[in-house]
């Protein structure tokens, strides 16, 4: 899962830059409004809830917002209804693409997710032509210099982790659990005193597609476009890029 791996340093490298301008904030913001109003604003009985609200900590968003969230989702308070979807196609070298969105205008978004594709060499696919390349997990990462493995295996395994891998190139372990085991295995991780550099719900890559020179900086550039649009909540993809590539994004 190396690939995934450099995926999440990628996205997470960015929202710590997106959120001192406010992105990251908008963007959670919407996701912890139709999590409470798809399932309810306690996030003991929401898992997707409770996932965001752990999101918006990990960018220091005051509890105040997340409270206003919460309340827009439930109807306490007035708020914009965002519509789901979820767009497929693929990028530079052939490399597949879902893209998650919360719009109030469905027209407008995929309209500049086109031309966003169209302009940094990928292009729009059907329903269905991609997502079967993937699958949902809850994805975690752990610094190794953080932690010994054969104590982290046997504490996320015994928390309900499905698998965890330790790739001699990456500095992190790739632990992967069942969606609903997430949180259960996150709070076994911080009980026993273990940092967790990420923990979400994601679209794992059954394979990758590895990308060099022109096409890696190509994707980099559609990464960034989608990632800067305010419709799009998440961007998955089967792609693999050279370490440089990756520290290489601002």
């Amino acid at each position: 899962m190396s690939g995934h791996s450099k995926w999440s340093q990628i996205k997470h490298k960015k929202a710590n830059t997106d959120a001192k301008r406010g992105k990251t904030f908008t963007k959670i913001v919407k996701e912890i409004s139709v999590a409470a109003r798809s399932g309810g604003g306690d996030p003991d009985g929401n898992p997707r809830l409770r996932t965001a609200i752990e999101k918006a900590k990990e960018v220091n968003m005051p509890s105040d917002n997340i409270k206003k969230a919460i309340m827009k989702g439930t109807g306490e308070l007035p708020g914009t209804t965002y519509e789901e979807n979820v767009y497929e196609g693929y990028g530079p070298g052939g490399a597949a693409l879902l893209i998650e969105t919360l719009s109030d205008n469905k027209n407008r978004t995929v309209s500049e997710i086109r031309h966003i594709l169209s302009k940094n060499g990928g292009s729009l696919g059907e329903a269905g032509c991609v997502a079967w390349m993937f699958e949902k997990k809850g994805y975690i990462l752990v610094e190794k210099s953080k932690a010994d493995e054969d104590t982290l295996m046997s504490l996320v395994l015994d928390a309900g982790a499905e698998d965890m891998e330790n790739d001699p190139k990456e500095d992190n372990y790739e632990i992967t659990v069942s969606p609903e085991n997430l949180n259960a295995v996150r709070e076994a991780l911080v009980k026993g005193g273990l940092p967790v550099n990420v923990a979400e719900i994601t679209m794992l890559p059954k394979s990758y597609v590895p990308l060099e020179g022109s096409a890696s900086e190509q994707m980099v550039r559609l990464l960034d476009a989608l990632e800067d649009n305010e419709d799009v909540q998440n961007v998955y993809s089967n792609f693999d890029i050279t370490d440089e590539a990756v520290s290489s994004i601002k």
